[in-house]
């Protein structure tokens, strides 16, 4: 794939980076950051707090990687902040340095995450590096608790020399939880490469029944998709219970289970023996080929029941060029606009969100008005381009 050009600016070309994230899953802020990173691979490194398959992506791209790890600290979740962080504290004071120690060597110090703020902001002090963080969260009471509330408030209002929004959102939560800053707060949406997905062509009955062979997946069903991580906010459950209202539509779950919701994920096979629907629900798993996967959907869908940052699995279903159901709360209405170039659903809403199915699935039309419409504006708003060139820019601003 040919790189996207960096910004004119020639500081940009030349300023180094280290990047730092908490996580060694692939999640949404990992697979923003796999492009950035990769972009800077001859002037960057990334640490990652824990190991796991992000390491190999970014080492695939040429990325030199350190992982500088701690399992009291790793321990740490939003639940348990307040109790564990004095367990963690040995832990916490020896990222913190060694994550110093290697910013002392670069330009800028980039933090793509909640955890990796904290550990990166605080070495401040000796590695005195500019501070950039991508913010992927909506900071309100909420998603966080109070104490970690407290934490990135201090943090952004007295340590942060820049913060980068994923969607106006996030910004808009962070904004009312310090009191401004708008000054040093900006929005970038995640960048897709729509490339991978049209590389596929274009498809008639014929090849998505052999590409549903392939994949493992009934050829003539009218397959419904849900791709992300297995978490009662993702709202699986809901998808779930929408099928019993629907006749012959199958559900497909790509994605797994992290960060102990692994009983969230029995839940929902309990569910659909329940209700009746389990021959309809296929659990597949984490899989890589996920424009292949999209492509041979019917509908896309996004059920998370909490207002989700941005919603980077409705741009690729976008991109894949299918037509998306998603929940109207957080970032969501920055991507979708309701019957032109998406379906917009009250998030938690079963019935309402069965009737979209109901409604595409009734009218093909529609749905591919909708999907070439969402097509157009995945390429046009969320290119992986636009996103490299306006981060790169933003790197580059964080140093005046």
């Amino acid at each position: 794939m040919t790189q996207p050009r960096l910004a004119a600016d020639s500081s940009a070309q030349t300023l180094t980076v280290l990047f730092v994230d908490q996580s060694g899953q692939l999640g949404g802020a990992e697979f923003a950051l796999l492009s950035l990173a990769g972009r800077y691979a001859s002037r960057g490194k990334v640490v990652l707090l824990s190991e796991g398959p992000f390491r190999a992506r970014l080492e695939a791209l040429g990325v030199h990687v350190q992982v500088i790890g701690n399992e009291r600290v790793s321990s740490i979740h939003r639940q348990s902040i307040r109790f564990g962080w004095l367990r963690a504290l040995p832990g916490i004071a020896s990222q913190v340095r060694a994550i110093a120690a290697e910013a002392k060597r670069f330009d800028v110090l980039f933090l793509n995450t909640q955890k990796a703020l904290v550990l990166g902001a605080l070495g401040k002090p000796f590695h005195r590096r500019p501070v950039i963080w991508y913010l992927h969260d909506i900071m309100s009471a909420q998603h966080f608790g109070f104490v970690q509330r407290v934490i990135v408030k201090w943090i952004v209002c007295h340590v942060v020399d820049r913060v980068v929004a994923n969607s106006r959102a996030s910004a808009q939560a962070l904004a009312a939880l310090t009191g401004g800053a708008a000054d040093r707060l900006t929005v970038v949406h995640n960048g897709i490469d729509t490339s991978i997905f049209d590389s596929f062509g274009s498809l008639d009955a014929s090849d998505i029944a052999v590409l549903r062979r392939r994949l493992g997946l009934p050829e003539h069903a009218w397959l419904a998709g849900l791709f992300g991580r297995i978490a009662p906010w993702k709202g699986q459950h809901v998808a779930i219970a929408a099928l019993a209202r629907l006749q012959d539509v199958h559900l497909v779950l790509v994605g797994d289970a992290l960060y102990g919701e692994h009983a969230y994920a029995q839940e929902l096979r309990d569910l659909a023996k329940r209700i009746g629907v389990t021959e309809r629900v296929h659990f597949v798993g984490f899989r890589d080929e996920i424009p292949a996967w999209m492509k041979a959907m019917d509908v896309i869908l996004h059920t998370s029941t909490e207002p989700e940052p941005f919603g980077r699995v409705i741009v690729e279903g976008m991109a894949a060029a299918k037509p998306v159901i998603a929940t109207a709360a957080g970032g969501v209405t920055e991507i979708i606009q309701h019957q032109h170039n998406g379906w917009l659903v009250q998030p938690g809403d079963e019935r309402e969100l069965a009737d979209a199915v109901s409604s595409l699935r009734a009218s093909p039309d529609l749905a591919q008005r909708l999907a070439e419409q969402g097509h157009a504006d995945a390429q046009r708003d969320f290119s992986l381009d636009g996103f490299l060139r306006k981060m790169t820019q933003e790197i580059a601003n964080t140093t005046r």
